[in-house]
């Protein structure tokens, strides 16, 4: 096929997330107060996370002891870092225990993720600024870019599907970081296309960590490494590195023919405040999101089997689709990241102990012979209407149904839940519980005086939009 060197027009992808973020005025008062639950939220799945350690030996400097004028600092700790790093360390912490919020649609994620870059960059340029006696960033700012990060990775996953090319979520945000932390450090229209531009030449990683035999504590560290990469190539954009006006649609050579099997990437609908507003929160349970369904009814389950675990024949999961493509695992499960992405493993510990924490994935937890037993027990199967369910716009459920058979032939009820709690069909349900999820969080890093300080500046969200950037991130510094 003959070839031209010709310039062509830029692909509409990147000139449609380029114009969302430059010109979009966010008028919806439901997505702001959205956005202050997930910011306090995600917040505080980072502050606990920081209870692991093996979270905590990939945090601080890249070189040890290195000093960074106006650096980032990082909530819950004493690390000041440079905008990358720092976004990697903000990033890791809050994916850390699988326990900030969802997105479910052809894609999946969690697009608070993009809180990594937007707050180590908020808190960079907002320091920047005041050192040259210019105006601070306020938080209204880091909600507003929190809402546009969440429209642009959920709106690219409603239709477009990584996992079914192998490829891994983290990519969407990374698109969506770059495109907002662009315009956050100055960048203005064709810095931010420049800048997607690389990021979507940048690739992603594979889906391997996620999936057996290999799933690892990378799922733990993807999404911050996304979000930082996105802050890397921000600033490479801003200082006026070239950008590559058709990376997506280039015949052979472009994202689409390499990568998604030469199908097009596409909105499949205008960018506004949409996932915001419906965006999944983890309120009960660190767990994968398809099983959380699953852990309510194991829950509900718990006092009608924990006095005949011996006398169980079977249990039945009946769900949908894609929580059998992603986590019906059998066999050994070899860490906590094995175990907190299974169905069985997760419905099983709900049976047994009537709730399911962090600590439960962890060996000596996994240790206790009685889980293995359940899931050797368990039939999966799916529901056809949960899986429609699960995929109209309208509902967006993430159903399962869980019951419990005998050897003397009786049976507990079928318990079904359909939405979550966190979904937004629950959202006044969920609120009060977000709430005391923060502060549990809060407490297990800081002492009374601090907490209160926390706490004080946390729960109105005029109060929280009016703080400058640096006053916010103080407060969680220890």
């Amino acid at each position: 096929m003959l070839q031209t060197n010709e310039k062509t027009k830029t692909d509409s992808l990147l000139e449609e997330i380029a114009d969302y973020v430059i010109n979009y005025e966010i008028t919806s008062e439901e997505a702001y107060s959205t956005a202050h639950y997930v910011l306090i939220d995600t917040i505080g799945c980072g502050i606990l996370a920081l209870n692991y350690p093996e979270c905590t030996k990939l945090l601080g400097p890249i070189v040890p002891g290195t000093i960074v004028p106006n650096g980032v600092r990082v909530p819950g700790t004493s690390h000041v870092l440079d905008p990358v790093q720092g976004a990697f360390n903000i990033g890791t912490m809050i994916r850390w225990l699988d326990y900030n919020d969802t997105w479910l649609a052809a894609e999946w994620g969690h697009p608070s993720d993009n809180l990594g870059g937007i707050l180590a960059v908020a808190d960079y340029v907002s320091q920047q600024r005041q050192a040259k006696g210019e105006e601070p960033l306020k938080m209204k700012e880091v909600l507003e870019m929190m809402i546009k990060a969440h429209e642009i990775q959920g709106v690219l996953a409603l239709e477009n599907s990584l996992n079914r090319v192998g490829l891994d979520h983290v990519l969407f945000v990374k698109i969506a970081s770059t495109a907002v932390v662009t315009k956050m450090l100055g960048g203005g229209r064709q810095e931010i296309i420049n800048a997607l531009s690389n990021a979507w030449i940048d690739n992603s990683s594979l889906r391997t960590y996620r999936h057996a035999p290999n799933t690892g504590s990378r799922k733990s560290w993807a999404a911050g490494d996304a979000t930082s990469r996105a802050v890397r190539l921000a600033l490479m954009a801003v200082k006026g590195e070239m950008g590559y006006e058709t990376g997506l649609s280039a015949p052979g050579w472009g994202f689409q023919d390499v990568l998604f099997k030469g199908k097009e990437l596409v909105l499949s609908q205008p960018l506004g405040t949409y996932v915001m507003e419906n965006v999944l929160f983890k309120v009960s349970y660190p767990a994968e999101f398809h099983a959380q369904t699953a852990a309510e009814a194991g829950v509900a389950l718990h006092h009608a089997i924990k006095d005949r675990l011996d006398d169980i024949d079977k249990i039945t999961v009946s769900t949908h689709e894609s929580a059998i493509r992603i986590i019906d695992k059998r066999g050994p499960l070899h860490n906590p990241a094995d175990r907190d992405h299974c169905l069985q493993y997760i419905t099983a510990v709900a049976l047994l102990n009537g709730t399911i924490v962090a600590e439960d994935y962890e060996d000596a937890a996994a240790a206790n012979p009685r889980i293995d037993e359940l899931r050797e027990k368990m039939v999966i199967s799916e529901n056809q209407t949960y899986t429609a369910d699960y995929l109209d716009p309208k509902k967006r459920s993430i159903a399962n149904a869980v019951q419990v058979y005998f050897k003397d032939g009786s049976t507990t009820d079928e318990v079904a839940c359909e939405y979550p709690l966190g979904h937004r069909f629950r959202r006044d349900e969920a609120k009060p519980r977000i709430i005391e999820k923060y502060q549990y969080n809060l407490t297990t890093q800081y002492a009374k005086k601090q907490l209160q300080e926390i706490e004080e500046i946390s729960y109105d969200i005029d109060t929280l939009a009016n703080l400058t950037v640096q006053a916010f991130v103080e407060c969680y510094v220890k």
